[in-house]
């Protein structure tokens, strides 16, 4: 399973590369690797595979596959029809189709997404595989994202599953704790299912989740509107694959849930309402692909139904359905497809003569919607018979529940008779009465779905003599026919092996008794329900025959959901507004005071309820910090009275000096080093902005002194100093901190436990951490530069006033204006900056046993380019470091994920460090812990992130606030 996993990752990544190399034709390439997937699982059928590798065990996040028989039905639908699906593109596309190789990695993904979704034990893994399918759906509804309606389509999908993903994962965790164990082996291995309300309310957001994925009434939307996909799409993933996702979930917990208080009535309702509502919606519409749409929204709800019965016999014909629903849709949109290529429409109301124009074509169409239908000797009629007695034999439903269901699900299959006949007479009948239109577009491939309810000419295709010399039709190649054949094959041979079909599927029934009191078959002889087949064929042929009546263009007699859709959209942007206008009036002194008097209040009154002993407080260990302590005090005071911008912020940056200082004297140098560092570059920061600025600020605009925020500045304080004093009494265990040293260098390798748990024991908040600070840092540029990024830092040659001829301590120092020269200032940063830097160097070497790391280590480095920015200017800065900011964030976020998977080879937990140990001639003992690489991509974000600073605050100011450079004379530029 692992391995298969792999194969399709892997070939998702060179999917492009083939695609460029051998144009459409890569996809039979890429399709070799489903079928030879497939093949594993043929091998394998009617056994159990385990795989299990740790990932994160204490959150129980392990990679845990199982392959059983539900897996091995829905990894066969999934690896041979995608094979089909992608065999199928290779005739579908052109060679110059935009995006092609990107459509082709993402179909392959795909399927390796829904294979390990199918085949995940770990119900995370589950989610996470599920979410996957999401995206990966997204991309794919959205591939011709020039086309409005493909945008709109893909962000509706989009939201509504990933909606729906969301409320299950809540599900999942709730009940993998009542479990106490996410397995969903252990799950199912269950005598007892686990119950009580917090169960069953994650009963029903798992639902929620499963009949969004499926496109169950009332959140089918999205499915029909999932039309604009390429035709492709349509048949692999809302036929075969991912609409089956939800179905299969309801069918893996069945077992345990099916007599769960809140599962029939969510499950077995909400089905046969699609059923119903979805066929009326099927013989309304004229675009044959939402024919096709409508129909399988109906279908899913049939599939919900039989899979959430909990009975053997429904279990069993549920299973069946679910093949034969995955042979037949995927084949009638692969049909639709090669008439939409050929035809260059899809309004049925707009073919004619089809049949005659293209036999083997619509034979195939004819096979596959007799399937749908339910007419023997197809699949589709062995599966509906075993579900129709499955439902009347349903001992797990009252009597009038039995005979409701029945009676829904009967006028379901009827209305899939009716929209399975007009699919065929719409597609390929001859109709009367039509004109010949003199031109017609064929040859072209449409991807956007027709909804025009305006009638349009008819295309006529002759009378199948000869071929029409204008492009009527352009009939397809045996290749491109082959897959959907194959597909309508496979639905007449399965009926026609209904035994064996049996065999095949039963293994799963018996997981919920043994005591199967049916089997599949096309002959049970004179029964009811071959009596309700017979009621179903003729009353499917009464609405065909009624189909004018049923659709009113004007207005669909069923409402619009997409009109619901976006009127919930609009309601929900209203609310927003209106929460934004109550809580953010655009003040910030009152955003401010309402946060702090949140803090303020909250805590305070919970405390007062609680418990108040045995807080101690201790003002200082030591007169010195007394000391310092009233030197903050002050300085911070004086930042409340000065006008001087320069002044408040050197006075705000004692105050964190200060506290460098505390740290330093309560023995936490590497947290004094980082302090210091930080408050140094952040003074540099404010400076090169308030360059910007008048020196102090304005008479007007100076605010007088107001008690009431002198008070609630006062109370904060006083809050946050109890509050911190009760959070120390609250302690009754041993502090973790005595075990951390000792830990830090057996499992990391290293003496400095500060460092050690930035990148191992909690390297996962660090990566966290800084994917937040490369967002931030994108989006400050992005703010700052507006348009695009600045580039790299310019370099002295770039200015118009550079003499390669001069010699300069520093490469640009002289194109720094002479008032604005400092000579002492140059020389020294010339000495001192390769002294800083080797400096940044030790620090990041060091840091895993001493005081130091990557964080440090880039911090100094910063300090180096700043030094070199102020002495020479932002010329010097881009001789200095000659590269794109973007590119160093980029590279070293790349590196620390990258040590995440790269801890795996090694054999320890990702994010862990994996310690080699060697002695070298000369060089001695060496060891070397893998953390080092995850501590370099930090170093690298950090020197990218103050680089970004220089050269949006610093280098884009300055040459936005100085005149304009013309000549080159020997002090500098000529103003």
């Amino acid at each position: 399973m692992l391995a298969i996993l792999l194969a399709l990752a892997a070939a998702a990544l060179v999917a492009p590369l083939w695609v460029r190399a051998l144009g459409r034709n890569a996809f039979y390439l890429l399709a070799l690797v489903p079928l030879g997937g497939l093949g594993w699982v043929v091998a394998n059928w009617g056994s159990t595979q385990r795989v299990r590798l740790e990932w994160a065990p204490s959150i129980e996040m392990n990679i845990d596959l199982r392959f059983d028989s539900l897996a091995a039905i829905m990894s066969a639908l999934v690896l041979g029809i995608g094979a089909l699906v992608l065999g199928y593109c290779a005739r579908y596309f052109e060679d110059d189709e935009p995006r092609l190789g990107v459509f082709a990695a993402e179909m392959v993904g795909f399927a390796g997404a829904m294979f390990g979704l199918v085949t995940s034990d770990n119900m995370l893994l589950l989610f996470v595989f599920w979410e996957v399918t999401t995206v990966l759906s997204f991309l794919l509804v959205g591939h011709n994202a020039e086309q409005a309606n493909s945008r709109r389509a893909a962000i509706q999908a989009l939201l509504v599953t990933a909606a729906g993903g969301l409320a299950m994962l809540v599900g999942l965790i709730i009940l993998g704790e009542a479990n106490h164990s996410y397995l969903l082996s252990d799950l199912l291995a269950r005598a007892q299912p686990p119950s009580g309300l917090a169960v069953n309310v994650a009963v029903v957001l798992i639902l929620i989740g499963a009949l969004s994925k499926s496109a169950v009434v009332p959140l089918h939307f999205w499915l029909p509107g999932a039309m604009a996909a390429p035709t492709p799409v349509s048949a692999y993933l809302h036929a075969a694959a991912m609409v089956k996702a939800g179905v299969y979930l309801i069918a893996r917990l069945a077992p345990v849930f099916a007599e769960n208080p809140v599962w029939h009535p969510l499950v077995l309702t909400l089905g046969v309402a699609s059923m119903l509502l979805a066929g009326l919606r099927a013989l309304e519409v004229v675009d044959l692909k939402l024919v096709l749409a409508f129909g399988t929204v109906s279908q899913l709800g049939f599939l919900v139904v039989l899979v959430g019965i909990g009975t053997p016999d429904a279990a069993l014909a549920g299973v069946a359905m679910i093949v034969a629903h995955a042979l037949f849709k995927a084949c009638l949109f692969m049909v639709v497809g090669i008439i939409d290529h050929g035809a260059g429409t899809r309004d049925l109301r707009r073919l004619s003569g089809l049949g005659r124009r293209a036999p083997v074509l619509c034979g195939i169409a004819i096979l596959a919607a007799l399937s749908m239908a339910g007419i023997p000797p197809l699949v589709g009629f062995v599966g509906k018979e075993s579900a129709l007695g499955a439902i009347l034999d349903a001992d797990t439903l009252n009597g009038p529940a039995r005979v409701a269901l029945a009676v829904g699900v009967v006028f379901g299959s009827m209305l899939t008779v009716g929209y399975s006949i007009r699919f065929v007479w719409g597609a390929f009948a001859d109709k009367q009465g039509v004109a010949r239109p003199t031109a017609h577009g064929a040859h072209r491939v449409r991807r956007v779905s027709d909804y025009a309810e305006s009638p349009g000419p008819v295309v006529e295709f002759g009378d199948g003599k000869h071929a029409t010399d204008d492009g009527g039709w352009h009939a397809p190649g045996t290749l491109f026919l082959a897959a959907p054949a194959i597909l309508a094959v496979a639905s007449l041979a399965a009926g026609l092996a209904a035994p064996g079909t049996d065999r095949l599927l039963s293994p799963y029934a018996e997981t919920f008794s043994e005591d199967l009191l049916t089997y599949l078959a096309l002959w049970h002889g004179f029964t009811v329900p071959l009596g309700l087949t017979v009621l179903i064929i003729a009353g499917g042929i009464a609405l065909f025959q009624l189909r004018d009546r049923l659709r009113d263009p004007a207005r669909p007699r069923l409402g619009n959901a997409d009109r619901a859709y976006d009127a919930t959209l609009r309601g929900m942007d209203r609310l927003s507004l209106r929460m934004t206008s109550a809580v953010q009036r655009g003040s910030l002194p009152l955003s401010q005071a309402t946060i702090l008097g949140t803090l303020i209040i909250l805590p305070t009154v919970l405390l007062a309820l609680g418990t108040r002993t045995g807080v101690q407080l201790r003002l200082w260990d030591s007169p010195l910090q007394a000391v310092i302590g009233a030197i903050m005090v002050a300085m911070a005071l004086g930042a409340t009275v000065l006008r001087n911008r320069l002044a408040s912020v050197l006075v705000v940056g004692v105050t964190g000096y200060g506290c460098g200082v505390i740290f330093a004297l309560h023995g936490a140098p590497d947290l004094a080093l980082t302090q210091f560092l930080v408050e140094t570059l952040t003074l540099v920061i404010f400076v090169l902005v308030l360059r910007a600025f008048p020196a102090e600020i304005e008479a007007g605009r100076a605010t007088p002194f107001k008690a009431r925020r002198a008070v609630l500045a006062a109370l904060v304080g006083a809050s946050v100093t109890v509050l911190g004093a009760f959070a120390v009494a609250a302690r009754t265990a041993e502090p973790i901190w005595h075990r951390i040293p000792d830990a830090a260098y057996q499992f990391g390798g290293g003496k400095n436990a500060v460092n050690v748990l930035l990148v191992d024991v909690r390297a996962w908040d660090t990566l966290g951490e800084i994917s937040v600070l490369v967002v931030a840092a994108t989006g400050v540029a992005s703010l700052v530069f507006r348009s695009r990024r600045f580039g790299s830092a310019p370099r002295a040659a770039d200015s118009p006033n550079y003499d390669p001829d001069l010699v300069s301590w520093l490469p640009a120092g002289r194109l720094v204006d002479r008032a604005d020269r400092s000579m002492v200032m140059q020389i020294t940063t010339r000495l001192v900056f390769p002294t800083i830097m080797v400096l940044s160097v030790y620090f990041f070497f060091s840091g895993h046993n001493a005081p130091g790391g990557g964080f440090a280590g880039g911090l100094t480095a910063g300090l180096a380019l700043t030094l070199r920015y102020l002495a020479g200017g932002r010329y010097e800065l881009g001789e200095a470091l000659p590269v794109d900011a973007g590119h160093l964030l980029g590279a070293g976020l790349a590196l620390s994920t990258g040590t995440a998977v790269g801890s795996l080879f090694f054999g320890v937990p990702p994010l862990s460090s994996a310690i080699f140990e060697v002695t070298l001639p000369l060089l001695g003992h060496i060891k070397l812990v893998t953390a080092l690489f995850f501590d370099l991509g930090v170093y690298l974000i950090v020197v990218g992130l103050v680089l970004d600073v220089l050269r949006s605050l610093g280098a884009r100011l300055d040459s936005e606030l100085a005149p304009r450079e013309t000549t080159s004379v020997t002090g500098g530029s000529a103003r």
